[in-house]
C-alpha cells in the first residue's frame, strides 16, 4: 500500500519551506509522524507531492532522513499539468489544488493507496483504520468503495484564523454529502463558516474531512474527468486566477453521480496541525507528550 502525501502546498501560509521549523527537538516534522504511523499500520511506500523546485529542499530536510525506512518516491504538481485543450489564465501562478495534486501521481501508483495532506497529525488509529479498509480485496465492486477519516469540527479548528474543511453529511457510517468551506474557524457561539459574507453556525458534533481517503487506483480517471470539468468551466469562475479542484468538492461529485461510495470510519485519534507559524507551539506541546517512549519513540528514525 501507498501513502500519499500532499505537500506541493506546504508552508503557503506558515511561511514557506525553508522555514518551516522542526516540531521537536530530534529535527522531525509533522510528516515524519504521518510516515511513521503509516509504516506502522503496514504502508510500505510513501510519494510526496511537491513543486520541483523544493525537491532539493526537500529531500535533504524531510526525505533522505526516511528513505532508509521506507521506499520513497516524488511526484511533481505543475500548472503546466493540464490537457493540451485548456489554457492557463493570465496572471495565474499557483497551481489547481488537491484534486491536480493528487493527479500528479497517478503515473507512480497503481495500488490501494492513501491520501493525507503534509502538515497535519492523524494519529496511529487514523491510519490503522484506513490500511484496514485498503486491504480488502473487494473495493471496487460493484463501484469503487473509497473511505475517509471523519474528525469532529471542534476538534479541528485553530486559535489562530480561519482554515478549509470539508462539511459532511453522513449516515450509518456512510458518506452522503461533503462540501468543501475555505473559511471555517471558531465564535463564541460555536463553530462557523462564511458563506458569501454570511455567517453559518455549524453543530459541536459536524463531522469534518480532514483530507484523510483511502481510495484504489479507480479514483485516478475519476478524478481526471473532474479536473476536465473544472479546467472548462474555469472561464465562468469569479477569479480564475485562483480557483481551485478541490479534492473534498470532487468525491462529493462522484458520490452524487453514484461512481463510488464512501464509508466514513470515526477514530480516537487525536489531530492537531499547524496552519499558523503561531500553532506551533501548542503542536510542540501535543507531541512533546505522545513522545513518551511508548505511543512514539524519542527520536522516530533514530
Amino acid at each position: 500500500m501507498t501513502l500519499v502525501i500532499l505537500a506541493a502546498g506546504l508552508g503557503s501560509r506558515y511561511g514557506g519551506l525553508k522555514q518551516l521549523e522542526p516540531i521537536n527537538k530530534y529535527g522531525e516534522f509533522i510528516i515524519d509522524y504521518s510516515v511513521f504511523d503509516a509504516k506502522r499500520a503496514g504502508f510500505d511506500r510513501v510519494v510526496f507531492v511537491i513543486k520541483e523546485e523544493n525537491y532539493n529542499a526537500f529531500r535533504e530536510t524531510i526525505g533522505r532522513r526516511i528513505e532508509g525506512h521506507i521506499k520513497v518516491e516524488y511526484a511533481f504538481q505543475k500548472i503546466e499539468d493540464i490537457p493540451s485543450w485548456a489554457e492557463i489564465p493570465e496572471g495565474r501562478t499557483k497551481p489547481w489544488g488537491t484534486t491536480q495534486a493528487l493527479l500528479a501521481a497517478r503515473d507512480i501508483v497503481d495500488d490501494n493507496f492513501a491520501v493525507c495532506n503534509a502538515d497535519d497529525f492523524y494519529g496511529t488509529d487514523t491510519f490503522a483504520k484506513v490500511a484496514s479498509h485498503l486491504k480488502r480485496t473487494d473495493l471496487d465492486k460493484p463501484v469503487p468503495q473509497y473511505c475517509m477519516v471523519g474528525f469532529l469540527i471542534n476538534n479541528t479548528l485553530s486559535e489562530n484564523g480561519s482554515v478549509s474543511r470539508g462539511i459532511c453529511e453522513t449516515y450509518k457510517g456512510m458518506l452522503n454529502n461533503i462540501v468543501e468551506r475555505t473559511k471555517v474557524y471558531k465564535t463564541p457561539a460555536g463553530p462557523a463558516y462564511l458563506d458569501e459574507g454570511r455567517e453559518v453556525l455549524l453543530p459541536d458534533d459536524t463531522v469534518v474531512s480532514m483530507n484523510f481517503w483511502g481510495f484504489t487506483p479507480a479514483v485516478f480517471p475519476q478524478l481526471e474527468s473532474c479536473f476536465h470539468e473544472f479546467l472548462r468551466d474555469l472561464k465562468n469562475s469569479e477569479n480564475p486566477q485562483k480557483a481551485e479542484a478541490l479534492l473534498p468538492t470532487d468525491v462529493g461529485k462522484l458520490l452524487h453521480r453514484g461512481e463510488c461510495s464512501v464509508r466514513v470510519y470515526s477514530t480516537d485519534s487525536v489531530w492537531f496541525g499547524v496552519t499558523y507559524h503561531e500553532d506551533r507551539e501548542g503542536v510542540m506541546k501535543n507531541i512533546d507528550e505522545l513522545t513518551d517512549g511508548v505511543r512514539y519513540p524519542r527520536g522516530l528514525w533514530i
